[in-house]
């Protein structure tokens, strides 16, 4: 082919060119299959994304003691007074 480009040189090309196109073969596939809309012939992968929330979130409390509440309350107060 080349005079001066040796044997192995022209074979990495070659592998290259190769890896080249079987990557984008690949991509071409990849894309095609997560687009909005693709034909669902295929089985659903495991975990592909993230589960959606089921629903609204549940609403979590904590029973504070009295010293606890009133603690709370001094430091609001406190607070309060610095924005005024």
């Amino acid at each position: 082919m080349f005079r001066d480009v040796s044997i192995v040189q022209q074979i990495g090309v070659a592998a290259l060119a190769v890896a080249t196109a079987v990557w984008a073969v690949g991509l071409v596939r990849v894309m095609r299959r997560e687009r909005p809309g693709a034909d669902v012939w295929r089985a659903p992968q495991a975990l592909s994304v993230l589960p959606g929330q089921q629903g609204p979130p549940r609403v979590e409390t904590v029973e504070l003691t009295a010293d606890e509440r009133a603690a709370f309350a001094g430091l609001v107060r406190q607070y309060g007074d610095r924005r005024s």
